[in-house]
């Protein structure tokens, strides 16, 4: 089990992705009653899978497990 309770889990913050600049979009959704969209949900999700997949494209090793940090990965090699 990688993490015994959602007190050890950790999920991706702010700190873990690039600067993001959002892009106002002023155009109402036809598919929410007041016509609202959502702000902050959506740029939070790609990031980290993005990370991952340059680090499998780079040196073909999968990291499944966040924190994505440099023991892990020099741990998935094989170095440690």
């Amino acid at each position: 089990m990688t993490n015994a309770s959602f007190l050890d889990y950790r999920m991706p913050t702010c700190l873990d992705l690039p600067m993001i600049d959002a892009v106002i979009v002023e155009v109402p959704n036809p598919g929410h009653p007041y016509g609202v969209r959502g702000v902050g949900e959506v740029p939070i999700i790609p990031p980290p899978a993005a990370i991952a997949n340059a680090i499998y494209d780079a040196i073909g090793v999968r990291m499944t497990e966040l924190p994505m940090s440099p023991d892990r990965l020099l741990k998935a090699m094989g170095k440690i």
